[in-house]
């Protein structure tokens, strides 16, 4: 553990943001099964599932959680298989 204040501070702050990403990410990869999921199946719900998904993807893009490159690239993915 760090020995000054706003170190151990800082240790604290990262851990707690930590658990806020991991909690984002976690959201992140199931929606990303479920609508794996509803298109193998071909459900009529993947579209809803989809806009669940890219919206996800663009709140943690814009949180800092994922790269923006990285959501963009997993939203032309998704719209491949479900609009296209």
């Amino acid at each position: 553990m760090a020995n000054k204040k706003a170190s151990r501070e800082s240790v604290l702050q990262s851990r707690r943001r930590a658990v806020a990403n991991g909690l984002v990410r976690s959201a992140l990869r199931t929606l990303a099964k479920k609508l794996r999921m509803a298109i193998s199946t071909q459900s009529p719900d993947a579209k809803r599932i989809a806009i669940d998904y890219v919206s996800c993807l663009d709140k943690a893009a814009k949180r800092n959680v994922i790269h923006r490159n990285s959501a963009d690239r997993h939203k032309s993915a998704c719209s491949k298989y479900v609009f296209g």
